[in-house]
């Protein structure tokens, strides 16, 4: 595949694979075939990661693996088929250890790794040879089950290049602790002697949060993962791009400086910003690929520094419409402020959607968007919106597809800081028409 190219006019559609008809891979060239009939050159989706509970896809068991239930079934094991045997070679630096991290979780009635028995918690040799003998065919089958998903992605992907179509992917930038990344490199990562942070991640107080967010994944030891040359966060982008031809890093900032919180803290009130080297690392990323195929998600409060990084690696950044109804002209939200290099939504998967946002502001708020956008009712604000994205100086536009279908809050994605009733939305293609339904 090509590497995706900024320099031309698109539009998208952003729609997680769990919101298809049947939630999983199945319908997927079936929804490409739909998308190419649209004019649409772009699928955007959320990270497709094996999620931990509450079906976050931003909070999962692997940076690597893919989530099993994104294929409807699973077909039977066959050892001779010789793209296994290639698959599993190439991706040995991740699958052999997620495999028995998989192994050891049903085992210890899926407590975390840091609360196995100590000799797999900090994996003594012998007792994993012991561990791995004794659950020989259990490995191969979740090897298999990863094999299957790659190999069914890949005829996807292989279906949107032919139709013309980018597959467009999102990376999160920390990890859960939780996973098999941080037990198996715990070294890469500012844990206690037993496996726990010393301080986690979020960001600090700000316009919208007086304790800021808390997210508590553990910080990496980038003074570590830099004298090794990046080379877990090199195999990890890598790996993405071998998916898709589009990634979208979330918590850009991240590359700068990051919020250290106190891990004993439950608010992200007790922190300090720590420098991060994304300078080097995305200089080495660019040696290793040639051109960086990413976007930049620099949403809330971005510092010059953070500006300068994405310019000095000439990636786009992210434009929300949602947010440019303020009175302040500098706002890089406002359409006359968007440029080429960026990605512009209507809204993403953490906003409401359109009408729902729309409806949720008051009546004056409301008055000042319909001037703004020139319209006079309700009915009319999502196709504004949209016409405002697309008409925007941004190369690429992105849309949810719960505003293409002018859909109201109950087709909401996500909303940050709650853990229910998100990640749930999907839709059901009925006779020739798509409609709307939860899942």
């Amino acid at each position: 595949m090509s590497p995706f190219q900024m320099n031309q006019r698109r539009a998208g559609i952003l729609l997680h694979p769990t919101s298809l008809p049947s939630h999983t891979f199945d319908d997927a060239e079936q929804w490409l075939d739909f998308l190419a009939l649209s004019g649409i050159t772009v699928w955007q989706m959320l990270p497709l990661g094996v999620p931990q509970d509450g079906h976050c896809p931003y909070q999962c068991n692997s940076a690597f693996a893919t989530n099993p239930a994104l294929l409807k079934e699973i077909p039977a094991l066959d050892v001779d088929d010789p793209g296994f045997a290639a698959f599993r070679d190439s991706q040995q630096f991740w699958l052999d250890d997620y495999a028995l991290f998989v192994l050891l979780k049903n085992h210890f009635e899926q407590k975390p790794w840091y609360q196995w028995p100590r000799e797999y918690k900090f994996r003594d040799p012998a007792s994993l040879d012991e561990f791995r003998r004794s659950y020989q065919q259990q490995q191969q089958l979740i090897h298999w089950e990863q094999y299957q998903l790659y190999a069914a992605w890949q005829k996807i992907r292989r279906h949107a290049a032919s139709s013309g179509i980018a597959l467009f992917g999102d990376i999160p930038i920390f990890v859960a602790h939780d996973s098999a990344d941080v037990w198996v490199w715990p070294e890469l990562f500012l844990l206690d002697e037993e496996g726990m942070p010393n301080v986690v991640t979020g960001v600090p107080p700000d316009y919208f949060s007086e304790t800021g967010q808390r997210w508590g994944n553990p910080h990496y030891d980038w003074e570590r993962m830099q004298q090794n040359g990046f080379k877990w966060w090199l195999q990890r982008l890598q790996h993405h791009f071998e998916w898709f031809e589009l990634v979208r890093i979330d918590h850009f900032r991240g590359l700068v400086a990051v919020w250290e919180i106190d891990a004993q803290c439950e608010t992200a009130v007790d922190g300090i910003w720590r420098d991060t080297p994304g300078e080097q690392l995305l200089t080495a990323l660019q040696q290793q690929t040639g051109e960086l195929s990413l976007v930049a998600e620099d949403l809330g409060v971005i510092t010059d520094e953070v500006v300068a990084l994405k310019q000095q690696f000439h990636l786009p950044g992210m434009a929300v419409l949602q947010f440019s109804f303020d009175h302040f002209d500098d706002n890089p939200h406002k359409p006359l402020n968007i440029l080429p290099n960026t990605v512009c939504y209507t809204g993403t998967h953490d906003n409401d959607t359109t009408l729902g946002w729309y409806r949720s502001i008051d009546e004056k708020e409301q008055q000042h968007v319909n001037e703004i956008l020139g319209i006079e009712t309700q009915e009319e604000v999502v196709d504004a919106m949209i016409t405002s994205a697309l008409d925007s100086k941004a190369n690429l536009a992105m849309i949810p597809l719960q505003d293409c279908l002018s859909l109201d809050s109950e087709a909401r994605m996500n909303t940050p800081g709650t853990i229910e009733n998100n990640w749930l939305w999907a839709f059901t293609r009925i006779a020739s028409h798509w409609i709307q339904r939860r899942a």
